[in-house]
């Protein structure tokens, strides 16, 4: 195609080539409708493709079917990623590239049901365009199941699981697991465990948190950060350093969810919550004081609510709930999380204000943050409640000794700090004292420029006499 210019010559339009697929293109859509069809124009590397949840960085090159180019990441200059299987693009990507290697470049062909449809996304898309992109894979890294989306735990799917339930905190979970630290296994195991006290079973931190995103059956590679795994602790007996960075194969055979406060009755709720303090205790007394305050979190869960509680029922539920917040708020002491040791006490007190243990742990946890003066309010109000507690006792006397060393501080700061400004305002002083002129320089003794006048003829013949003014009218009559 030409076209004339202005200037009346001609140039040479390149009309955009229209894309067929070729005989060796494949139907990769689920339904084999011919919906997604996929070309290979170059291999990848190895037989791995993402799976499900992984974080994929792409090149692509996006035309309509007569090869209009409406987008590409290359002309940008930046990949473009996103989570496979999430929803977060088109279909066709999700079931598209899911298919492809790492290194391996492809064509797809999309009918507009597997992209955007009988409306288009105009103005570039119009409605059920079939659409042409050509996806170079990157690289790709694993589902991110950390909380804070760190890269610590790293899920790679091997088979997938079944159904849509997924292990809940408590729930009893059968797993078999084979932990490997630099390509050797130091642990090949079956084990059942509640979700959430792994750490009695020897299960790290990282794979609990895994877990919780299993499906009945799924077969995942996990790999840990050493913050997730054994920390700086390591792993001695399995030769595994400080700080290490370790993977699982994990297989979820089977798991029976815990029960849920909102499936039980009050009888149900009661039951539940007393079987929590019990463990609670026992994970408190043998030192276990994390493990402990999960047990006292969940007697809050089942019991902060009043609903369908009545008469000694209801008396059983305060009960347990004061009991679950002093509890959590000595486990929090422990653990030296005094703000929410703090906080715990504060609910507690709601439930009953003159509780002495409630008081006194929120005394200590004052005390802890470093605040005497309300701290020992709370010891004196034990007193006041129980004048022989000789602990409460003992903690005025350490607030009076914490408030003694403040003041002292106090004044050491102030007394220096005043010493500090007597000193900047001396120097100004003396910078103000050194910029004025001398004036016993330039000034006669009695403060008049004496270079103002010349001499009389009296102060000629005179020259010792000194004169009391400049005009010498106190000696003119001599």
């Amino acid at each position: 195609m030409t076209v004339e210019k202005a200037d009346s010559t001609v140039e040479e339009v390149t009309k955009p080539t229209p894309y067929v697929p070729g005989p060796n293109a494949i139907d990769v859509s689920p339904s084999k409708d011919s919906g997604v069809l996929k070309e290979v124009l170059r291999e990848g590397e190895g037989s791995e493709t993402p799976q499900p949840g992984s974080k994929v960085f792409v090149h692509y090159v996006g035309t309509l079917t007569d090869g209009t180019k409406f987008d590409s990441s290359r002309d940008r200059g930046t990949p473009f990623e996103f989570n496979i299987g999430k929803g977060n693009v088109i279909k066709a990507w999700d079931i598209g590239v899911a298919t492809m290697k790492k290194g391996e470049l492809a064509v797809f062909s999309c009918k507009s049901e597997y992209a955007y449809g009988e409306n288009g996304s105009p103005p570039k898309i119009p409605p059920n365009a079939t659409l042409i992109f050509e996806i170079e894979v990157l690289d790709w890294q694993g589902e991110d199941l950390s909380q804070k989306k760190d890269g610590g735990i790293l899920r790679y799917q091997i088979e997938a699981g079944e159904g849509y339930a997924t292990p809940n905190d408590g729930a009893a979970v059968e797993v078999h697991l084979t932990g490997k630290y630099q390509d050797n296994v130091f642990e090949d195991r079956d084990v059942i465990f509640p979700l959430g006290e792994g750490s009695e079973y020897g299960v790290c931190e990282g794979l609990e948190r895994a877990l919780e995103k299993f499906k009945k059956g799924e077969k995942s590679r996990i790999l840990l950060k050493s913050k997730y795994a054994f920390k700086k602790d390591g792993k001695p007996e399995f030769n595994i350093p400080s700080n290490a960075d370790i993977e699982y194969v994990v297989h979820l055979i089977n798991f029976e969810k815990a029960k849920e406060s909102w499936s039980l009755d009050t009888d149900g709720k009661l039951e539940q919550a007393k079987f929590f303090k019990e463990k609670g205790t026992n994970y408190f007394k043998a030192g276990k004081y994390t493990l402990a305050a999960k047990m006292y979190k969940n007697i809050i869960t089942f019991m902060e609510f009043e609903s369908g509680f009545e008469g000694e029922k209801d008396v059983q539920r305060k009960s347990l709930l004061l009991a679950g917040h002093l509890n959590l708020a000595m486990c929090y002491l422990k653990l030296d999380e005094h703000i929410e040791a703090r906080d715990n006490c504060d609910k507690a007190l709601d439930l009953e204000p003159t509780n002495l243990k409630g008081l006194f742990r929120r005394g200590q946890a004052y005390l802890a943050m470093g605040e005497p003066e309300r701290a020992k309010v709370d010891f004196e109000m034990v007193l006041k409640l129980e004048p022989s507690n000789k602990a409460a006792a003992s903690h005025v006397v350490m607030c009076n000794n914490k408030l003694r060393e403040q003041k002292g501080r106090e004044k050491m700061i102030y007394a220096n700090m005043f010493e500090k400004f007597a000193k900047q305002d001396k120097a100004k002083e003396e910078e103000q004292l050194r910029n004025q002129p001398d004036v016993m320089k330039t000034l006669g003794e009695w403060g008049k420029d004496e270079r103002e006048h010349e001499m009389t003829d009296f102060e000629r013949e005179n020259p010792n006499i000194l004169m009391l003014n400049s005009t010498g009218e106190e000696f003119k009559n001599m």
